[in-house]
């Protein structure tokens, strides 16, 4: 198993064609079969079946270009480690952004690391605080936000903030951040909701327990988008981080009020891995990220935030 095996099968798996692998490999086509059907009689296996729409993984064939691409990750990044320009911090940083964050925070961020740090090539992922720390256990980032976590043997949880869910609505229901909305009178609407097992909807749920209330729920969905969208399209209200509707509310495309009885807190904070060495690359952009969450809460940008270790409660009544 070399090298150019490896490149051959996640490329022919990226693309779905052989012919058009040989061209980003800039190998001619029977060169990118050979290394393919050398690997599959090394292993045994068939690793891609040919389809109407193109060449597909096998089961095996899957799991091997997912490793595969792990390996040529990790030798990039070595690549990058040991040929620096002296003075100069170089690498790949794979960074996870919660999905409520990613407006706030991403183009900030890329924007200081470029400007600091040219060197450092950034790659960024945003999802919801399972799938992260999903990908961080898997080693496919290097350090991400996760909301409401504790630090374990495998995972450094470093508390960032603490901020206050809101109830959102239509511009018409005419919420505002002056006067927050019981949980009771929120559950009176229709409701978009994140899909059960969701963090966020874990929040929501125990909210309502002990509220009383019984929510009548309209749709759910696993996107924040999806979820704004159904909202402003009418179709009930919803309860989100105040990060992720700030811009939505400065805009008009919804009105909104923070939550009350009881108030609902989710404390954010950078998870990264505690094995192994941190490269110097990852430690330059945690600390930028950081700078960067505690400028947008100084400058009034997250609403409801706190810096975490303000005196804030988790949860009040």
């Amino acid at each position: 198993m070399d090298l150019k095996q490896l490149k051959a099968i996640v490329t022919v798996a990226e693309v779905g064609s052989v012919t058009r692998a040989a061209e980003l490999l800039h190998l001619v086509q029977p060169a990118v079969t050979r290394q393919i059907r050398t690997l599959e009689q090394e292993l045994g296996i068939s690793l891609f079946e040919r389809t109407r729409t193109g060449m597909r993984p096998t089961e095996a064939g899957a799991i091997m270009v997912d490793r595969a691409q792990r390996a040529l990750n990790e030798l990039e990044r070595a690549r990058a480690e040991v040929q620096p320009t002296p003075g100069v911090v170089t690498g790949v940083v794979t960074v996870g952004l919660l999905e409520s964050t990613s407006d706030l925070l991403a183009e900030p961020l890329v924007t200081a690391v470029a400007r600091d740090h040219p060197g450092i090539e950034l790659r960024l992922s945003t999802a919801y605080s399972g799938h992260l720390q999903q990908w961080l256990d898997d080693g496919d980032l290097d350090l991400t936000l996760l909301y409401n976590l504790d630090s374990t043997p495998y995972l450094s949880a470093h508390p960032l903030v603490r901020e206050r869910l809101w109830v959102a609505a239509p511009p018409s229901a005419g919420l505002r951040a002056d006067r927050p909305v019981p949980f009771s009178e929120a559950a009176e609407h229709r409701l978009v909701m994140p899909a059960s097992g969701h963090a966020l909807r874990r929040l929501i749920d125990a909210a309502a327990a002990r509220s009383g209330a019984a929510m009548d729920i309209a749709v759910q969905t696993n996107s924040l988008r999806v979820q704004k969208r159904l909202v402003q399209a009418g179709h009930g209200w919803t309860v989100l981080p105040g990060v992720g509707i700030a811009e939505d509310v400065a805009r008009g495309a919804l009105s909104a009020a923070p939550l009350s009885h009881p108030e609902v807190w989710r404390s954010v904070v950078l998870g990264r891995p505690r094995s192994g060495r941190t490269p110097p690359a990852v430690e330059v952009v945690a600390r930028e990220l950081v700078r960067q969450i505690n400028s947008a809460v100084a400058q009034g940008r997250w609403p409801s935030a706190q810096v975490q270790g303000d005196d804030t409660p988790a949860e009040r009544e």
